[in-house]
């Protein structure tokens, strides 16, 4: 029976240049031995893999792109190489930890549909180094992606979490656009009630802009951060 290759789970950055901090050793051993990557975009992961690893030549390894807008056949295709060929490869993603809140998930889910090997590394995970960090329910949580665009669904969204929070104890996370995130923080401030409390956590793992604070809606308003094109994460909890 034909040997498959291993899928390794490689985990990034955050925030720029904090990789000798947050990526481990055993990580940049892995990528060393690679030369097939799967990828949520091209230019981003040669020149993280440049970073950890700067002794590698990186026109002689082989980067296939699998975003969120990749069809199952290109999904199936990135995995031949270990199906066929025995290779092993590492999953780089834009979200911290391939899997979470990002395509990869959709080629770990085939991999194990075809008993490929899937190797997880740790690394930093904005969601749950958010959740750590704002005192709220680690017990049970839910995280929601990006809310929708359009002030009245936005605002609809907001109510609809805050009353799951309530009803099932449940800490509320979820995401926005760097660029729309005064505009979220407005809309948390007139829409949840002045008693929940909001944890926002922006640039985590910045040893410089890191800022990660929690407040009730009533202690925000007034006092918010600028946090204008600045990715962080928002969560909320009673």
């Amino acid at each position: 029976m034909k040997k498959t290759g291993t899928l390794y789970l490689i985990p990034t950055i955050l925030a720029e240049n904090t990789q000798d901090q947050v990526i481990s050793p055993q990580v940049k051993d892995t990528v060393q031995h690679l030369t097939y990557f799967i990828v949520e975009n091209l230019r981003t992961a040669r020149r993280y893999v440049k970073s950890i690893c700067p002794e590698l030549v990186i026109e002689q390894l082989h980067f296939v792109q699998v975003d969120k807008d990749a069809t199952p056949a290109q999904v199936q295709a990135s995995l031949k190489p270990l199906l066929e060929k025995g290779m092993n490869a590492g999953i780089i993603s834009e979200a911290g930890c391939p899997g979470i809140a990002d395509p990869g998930a959709e080629v770990v889910k085939y991999a194990h549909q075809k008993s490929i090997k899937v190797v997880p590394f740790a690394g930093p995970s904005a969601i749950l180094l958010s959740l750590m960090a704002s005192g709220f329910n680690g017990q049970q949580f839910a995280f929601h992606g990006y809310l929708p665009i359009e002030k009245g669904p936005r605002l609809q969204a907001l109510r609809q979490l805050e009353k799951e929070m309530q009803q099932r104890n449940q800490t509320q996370i979820f995401m926005e656009t760097p660029y729309r995130n005064n505009k979220l923080l407005e809309d948390l401030l007139s829409t949840l009630h002045p008693e929940t409390k909001l944890c926002i956590a922006a640039n985590i793992t910045s040893p410089e802009h890191e800022f990660i604070q929690t407040k009730t809606i009533q202690q925000w308003k007034g006092k918010l951060p600028d946090i204008h094109k600045q990715p962080a994460v928002f969560l909320i909890y009673r």
